[in-house]
């Protein structure tokens, strides 16, 4: 529901943390973590953990996971002068010396990637980027809006270009999370269902789930299936306009197999729960179901590859998620609009709240919410 006539400024989503309940690291085991249930009818709230999860399912749901693959999408190299344009002997010094950081966001083919670059200002078409000891190489051959630039890697050595970017490549941390990546991070910032590699965030609902409450979950017969959302720019870009109706959504990729579309559709046939691990996966799913709708002949959902600039905020009307596992979100993103379509502005506002009073940890490696 609307919260009127007017437009929804900002302001409307915002809530005060304490930066000490931000988690900078994952406990200790993944299943640890607290979960606060939220019945969205009557606005009631449980205090539980994430290992309670089997036990406070029916035992009928269907569980949509993510199964995308967090890549190391943060690279360091140093700036190397404009492709056969020899640079003077004042700006090679500039070049060589001058430090770069590229972040990748979506890949166009195998050498070529949609990337934001720092500092972007001085970096022109044509500019050279080289990695590690110069066994990478990227050229800039396209600026774009918001700071984008296209990028052109080759490898200089005998491994392929996906090879170099895994091995030199950083876990793509949060800005939030105040420390760099560390070894530990290539395993913690993924889920144990991790497929499909592509992804430049995780999909932090996720990271809770263990093989063992996996199995628990299966058997109290509930089905798990699987969607794969590239989580990109359009999950955690920043809203930099007053009002979220003037806010555009950054695209990202999605792909529902048939056989997944096929359960989804057997389940809400069925009247069973339909439970969204995740924010990504109510996208994937919200935006199938507007292609069916678009498409015609009375389909729930569309199956196959797609792109996603679904912006979800209070107004929406859901049509395929019954349930929603997600973790705490920023104040006045889209994730926490988003959480506020589904579940009711006030009664989210109201949980934060509760689970800022509570201690609970926020963020990617927090703790997380059941909606129902």
């Amino acid at each position: 529901m609307l919260l009127d006539s007017r437009l929804m400024r900002l302001d409307d989503f915002d809530y005060s943390l304490p930066p000490g309940q931000i988690a900078q690291r994952p406990l200790d085991r993944r299943d640890a973590s607290r979960l606060l249930e939220l019945h969205r009818s009557q606005g009631t709230l449980n205090d539980r953990l994430f290992s309670d999860l089997p036990d406070l399912l029916r035992g009928d749901e269907l569980l949509v996971l993510n199964n995308t693959r967090v890549i190391p999408a943060r690279l360091f190299g140093r700036r190397a002068g404009v492709h056969a344009q020899p640079p003077s002997r004042t700006t090679r010094r500039e070049h060589l010396t001058g430090k770069v950081e590229v972040f990748l966001t979506r890949q166009h083919d195998p050498q070529t990637w949609e990337t934001l670059v720092r500092p972007g200002r001085k970096m022109q078409t044509g500019e050279r980027v080289l990695f590690g000891e110069g066994e990478l190489e990227a050229e800039v051959i396209s600026r774009g809006e918001l700071g984008l630039r296209t990028l052109r890697f080759v490898s200089r050595d005998t491994h392929s270009v996906s090879e170099n970017l895994e091995r030199l490549g950083h876990v793509p941390l949060p800005p939030y999370i105040h420390r760099t990546d560390e070894g530990a991070d290539r395993e913690r910032y993924q889920t144990v269902f991790a497929k499909q590699p592509g992804a430049i965030a995780a999909p932090t609902a996720g990271l809770h789930f263990t093989p063992e409450i996996l199995e628990k979950i299966r058997a109290r017969g509930v089905e798990i299936c699987e969607v794969t959302l590239e989580v990109g720019l359009g999950t955690f870009q920043p809203v930099h306009t007053e009002t979220l109706e003037a806010h555009v959504m950054h695209s990202e990729s999605y792909e529902i197999s048939p056989e997944s579309a096929q359960c989804i559709k057997e389940a809400r046939a069925a009247s069973r729960p339909i439970v969204a691990i995740g924010t990504t996966v109510v996208r994937a799913l919200e935006a199938a179901a507007l292609r069916a709708i678009e498409a015609g002949g009375g389909e729930l959902l569309l199956p196959g590859r797609a792109e996603a600039c679904l912006f979800i905020y209070p107004g929406f009307s859901f049509r395929v998620v019954d349930a929603l596992l997600t973790n705490f979100h920023l104040p006045r993103s889209t994730l926490l609009a988003l959480v506020c379509a589904f579940a009711g502005r006030e009664h989210v506002l109201a949980a934060y709240l509760h689970a800022v009073q509570a201690g609970y940890r926020f963020y990617s490696y927090g703790d997380c919410m059941l909606i129902r």
